[in-house]
């Protein structure tokens, strides 16, 4: 295939994608801007104005970094993982293997389907975030660095649960019992400073907890952990995961048995 051609078929996936989520809004875009909007009203207004200030900022102002970025990580996570599994139990999804098409293209199709999503997503709780707090934001090109990063991280992560799933319940198990738990525990809603030692050390083994943290400095300019470091860990995970992903679909796994 020539380079034009490969671009048209990136485009179309991308564009197929796009639309999936887009045409269904209601039920993509806006439910995790109303299951934010609980949040700052729950934890930021009611719970939040009991607890003093962190680091020089309101409880509320220092979650919504946090808050922000689980949206894009659930729902870039979820875009993939549905989208794929649906066009393998469909059986569409052989049409594109064994056609021309190079599978790098198609795995990069599917993964900017779902960092589409995340940032749709992220943008939308972004100005919801900002009924309920004035936005500042420090760093310009690390926040949106970050969350575009985040976004591709669980794109690839959603994409190869779908590989692996064989029926439509398993594409929540790896959400349910290993994503919520992580995003939850990775500092949105708290600093690890407040932690005994033992479990600030125990934290550190979170990679959720590096986004949060890097995504907070963006916005905020404070976090943590080291900034330096972060990035390392989230482009060093996007690359094993996406070279993961990539040989999944070169042999066939999850596909041609």
């Amino acid at each position: 295939m020539t380079l034009n051609q490969k671009l048209t078929a990136f485009k179309t996936i991308l564009t197929k994608e796009f639309l999936r989520f887009i045409r269904i809004w209601i039920q993509t875009v806006l439910p995790p801007a109303i299951m934010v909007a609980l949040y700052f009203i729950i934890f930021g207004n009611l719970i939040g104005s009991q607890i003093k200030d962190i680091d020089g900022y309101t409880y509320i102002e220092y979650i919504v970094p946090g808050l922000i970025l689980m949206s894009v990580i659930s729902n870039s996570y979820a875009n993939v993982v549905s989208s794929f599994f649906s066009a393998k139990f469909h059986r569409n999804i052989e049409e594109m293997i064994i056609s021309p098409l190079p599978n790098t293209i198609i795995l990069c199709g599917y993964i900017s389907g779902g960092i589409a999503r995340g940032l749709i997503v992220g943008i939308a709780v972004t100005f919801v975030a900002m009924i309920f707090s004035p936005i500042t934001i420090q760093h310009w090109f690390i926040t949106f660095l970050v969350f575009f990063l985040t976004a591709t991280l669980f794109a690839i992560a959603g994409f190869i649960n779908a590989v692996y799933a064989k029926t439509f319940d398993d594409i929540s198990i790896v959400p349910t019992f290993i994503l919520t738990p992580f995003t939850y525990l990775g500092g949105i809603f708290y600093s690890i400073k407040m932690l005994p030692e033992f479990w600030q050390n125990i934290s550190l083994a979170n990679p959720i907890l590096y986004m949060i943290n890097a995504f907070r400095y963006g916005m905020l300019g404070i976090s943590d952990i080291d900034i330096v470091w972060a990035f390392v860990i989230i482009c060093a995970f996007i690359i094993v995961l996406f070279l993961f992903a990539l040989n999944l679909l070169n042999k066939g796994i999850g596909i041609k048995n």
